[in-house]
């Protein structure tokens, strides 16, 4: 809680902070109208599945030049520029006259938000090493917040009543505020560090974080999309708590994140994602109790156990000994990300292979591969 206190009481803090915020709220806000696109160009599901894709395509294009471009520009200008590109692309998809135009516009939405996300993450890691605190994971919470301010956003739906409008209307707030505190992180530039030739075991640290990366980030990206279904089909839970599962899930995910920094700056990075991972496998063995009370249970301490794990990665990710920040964090980024996309396809090839219960047998055992792979990093630390 230390550091929502820091980000809420700093501008050098809350600048940063309330770019996380902005990324979900351009991406959650072009989400909510998915199915008004879907409608206005007539396509089907598949056709839908196959755009998306070019908004993920867009994210790993920019994921191996994006080091480069943050390196060029400084990580202050960087994010800034990322800003603004998000800002335009943004309005495009909802614009797109035909389902092509549509798919690029996707793409370079996509690419837009990967370059932010990792200019950003660098960010936060350059200031945390220059100032000495942490405030990455609370940094976290506020782009989990932005996802709330987009639901709620979602009322205006009716009043507004056109998408391109409404995106025009958020745009402009979150640009003009992100404006008005580009001051406090526009010069920062990452510090000089002395770089090592490439080698295997160079890249072996980043290798186990990236694999830490896919694994959590597939297990949240599964949970998202199939929690409510296993309420539904496996614990028959009635209706008006198929949500439940979800909305527990997103709470704890929110407050979890404001109170990672503190936790982790007691037991260090290593050991909170450890912790995040037992957590996270008591919350699988609630969800396979086949019980919905204990389910919902299971899904809040999934979401407070994965909270810590990706805001801890990418600050591990960002000061491995002899990697540029911003290498690190788009290596971790890269990896979590493809996680997020796959995680949710093999559960659901899984669950019709097998059963949903195994899938989540699966995401169980998951958990426990995060929880080996932290005795890996903490016996190479010592």
């Amino acid at each position: 809680m230390k550091s929502l206190f820091l980000i809420l009481s700093n501008p050098r803090y809350f600048a940063p902070a309330f770019v996380f915020t902005s990324l979900n709220i351009w991406f959650g806000t072009w989400a909510i109208y998915i199915p008004t696109v879907k409608e206005k160009l007539a396509i089907d599901k598949a056709d839908l599945g196959i755009a998306i894709f070019f908004l993920s395509l867009g994210v790993f294009t920019v994921s191996p030049i994006a080091s480069k471009i943050i390196n060029r520009l400084g990580v202050g200008k960087a994010t800034w520029f990322g800003v603004v590109l998000n800002s335009a692309m943004a309005l495009f998809p909802l614009l797109a006259p035909s389902y092509y135009s549509l798919c690029v516009a996707l793409f370079f939405l996509g690419a837009s938000n990967g370059l932010l996300d990792i200019a950003m993450n660098t960010l936060v890691t350059e200031i945390e090493k220059e100032d000495k605190k942490n405030f990455m994971s609370a940094a976290h919470g506020f782009f989990s917040l932005g996802g709330i301010l987009v639901g709620l956003g979602s009322f205006l739906i009716p009043l507004i009543g056109n998408p391109f409008l409404h995106m025009l209307i958020t745009t402009i707030i979150v640009f003009s505020i992100n404006f008005s505190l580009k001051k406090h992180y526009y010069q920062l530039k990452a510090a000089p560090i002395e770089k090592e030739p490439f080698s295997f075991k160079l890249f072996k640290p980043l290798l186990i974080l990236g694999i830490i990366g896919f694994v959590s980030m597939g297990s949240e990206g599964a949970i998202i999309d199939w929690s409510g279904l296993y309420l539904k089909e496996i614990t028959l839970a009635p209706e008006f708590l198929i949500g439940a599962g979800f909305l527990a899930f997103s709470i704890t995910m929110t407050l979890g994140r404001f109170f990672g920094d503190w936790i982790s700056g007691k037991i260090g990075s290593v050991k909170i994602v450890g912790a995040g991972a037992v957590i996270a496998a008591i919350g699988y063995a609630f969800v396979l109790s086949g019980n919905t009370v204990l389910a919902i249970i299971g899904f809040a301490l999934n979401g407070l156990g994965f909270s810590v794990m990706v805001p801890e990665l990418f600050r591990i990710g960002g000061n491995v000994k002899g990697v540029e920040s911003s290498q690190g964090v788009a290596f971790i980024a890269g990896t979590g990300y493809l996680g997020f996309l796959l995680g949710p396809v093999i559960l659901g090839f899984t669950a019709e292979k097998f059963s949903l219960v195994t899938s989540f047998y699966g995401l169980l055992g998951c958990a426990a591969l995060v929880l080996a792979t932290t005795f890996i990093l903490n016996a190479k630390k010592k």
